[in-house]
């Protein structure tokens, strides 16, 4: 069996791990990054879009984009849409993004390694991998997605979910605007169209109770868009996942002496009515290697730190988008209320979150 000490340990390689690994060395910290994945991005379980405002965080994603978007169309039942414009974002190529930003990682110094499961946590904070090695450190990034083992082990889980399913599909005309169907038909979630160049994906997230309708939820939306002359009937790419939408989680815990900070969806942080979270992964994640590598210098209120900064970040956007999701799941699913529930419409944004 191999030991391994290093100072900051990254469970998890998507943006939020990725982005963690690389501030941590950049400050100084030896990283060793892992994911339980073969290669970075993939496979990919996501719609693939971001806002443009996340090239500032990071800069040089032009690189991975595959078109730009620059309007929201609603569908609320059978009315006709609702547009949104200005919407301004990006379709990415997701694998290409991780890869970047995982390349980013290394070139500050990180070790990143791939194939490597983590298998558990100990109450002292070792780790232990699906290869027979230890590692022990003295901060832990839990970047490792919405049922998070990093933050299982500090009692933070994720218990509000939805799962998705999504296929790609040709278009036959080239669309610059992402398309969201809203329905009582589709419990806790929304149908959606993101176009992808010549491509684009189409799926629907429901809460968990209502996984079995997922796929005729999917199908019947894929039939519609067929039937007006957009898509053609051949799936190119089917895939699938959980979203977390039950909104932040402490975001920082103790195994022993060994300080734990979780980033991206482990730590909550996907919008509970969207959905997105790879701007707030990368954020987060930048945030929580910075948090990691000052705890490993010995700087005991990096953590609390961390937690405050992030609620500042996240927290008044979160606490909205989480009333305004409850506030639907209680509803009866009128279109009034899937409009209250959705970002595009004012009702959405007026007046003070219950």
């Amino acid at each position: 069996m191999t030991s391994l000490h290093v100072d900051v340990l990254c469970v998890g390689l998507g943006p939020a791990g990725s982005r963690a690994a690389r501030s941590a060395a950049r400050l100084g910290a030896r990283v060793l990054a892992l994911d339980r994945r073969a290669h970075a991005g993939l496979p990919v379980q996501c719609a693939e879009f971001v806002p443009s405002l996340i090239g500032i965080d990071a800069p040089g994603i032009g690189a991975c984009s595959c078109q730009a978007i620059d309007a929201m169309d609603t569908f609320v039942e059978d009315e006709r849409p609702d547009r949104t414009i200005p919407f301004p974002g990006r379709m990415l190529d997701r694998a290409a993004f991780d890869a970047r930003l995982v390349e980013e990682a290394r070139a500050a110094g990180a070790e990143c390694r791939f194939d490597t499961a983590l298998r558990r946590l100990d109450a002292d904070g070792r780790a232990h991998l699906a290869d027979g090695t230890t590692v022990v450190a003295a901060a832990i990034v839990g970047a490792d997605g919405p049922r998070s083992a990093a933050g299982r082990a500090i009692g933070q889980v994720n218990r509000a979910l939805v799962e998705t399913r999504q296929v790609t599909v040709p278009l036959r005309k080239r669309h610059a605007s992402t398309d969201i169907f809203l329905s009582a038909s589709i419990p806790g979630g929304y149908g959606w169209l993101f176009p992808k160049g010549d491509a684009a994906h189409v799926g629907a997230g429901v809460v968990p109770a209502h996984r079995g309708a997922l796929k005729g939820i999917v199908d019947t939306l894929l039939a519609r868009l067929a039937g007006e002359g957009r898509i053609e009937d051949r799936v190119l790419a089917l895939t699938g996942g959980a979203i977390p939408v039950g909104g932040p989680l402490v975001p920082r815990g103790m195994l022993g002496r060994v300080g734990v900070v979780l980033a991206g969806d482990a730590a909550g942080l996907a919008h509970p009515v969207t959905g997105a979270g790879i701007a707030s992964a990368v954020q987060s994640g930048s945030l929580a290697g910075e948090a990691a590598a000052l705890f490993a210098q010995g700087h005991a209120a990096a953590l609390e730190d961390y937690e405050d900064e992030l609620d500042a970040l996240f927290g008044a956007a979160l606490v909205r988008a989480l009333h305004r999701r409850e506030a639907l799941l209680r509803s009866a699913g009128s279109t009034q209320a899937l409009r209250r529930g959705w970002i595009a419409y004012p009702e959405y944004w007026t007046g003070a979150s219950p």
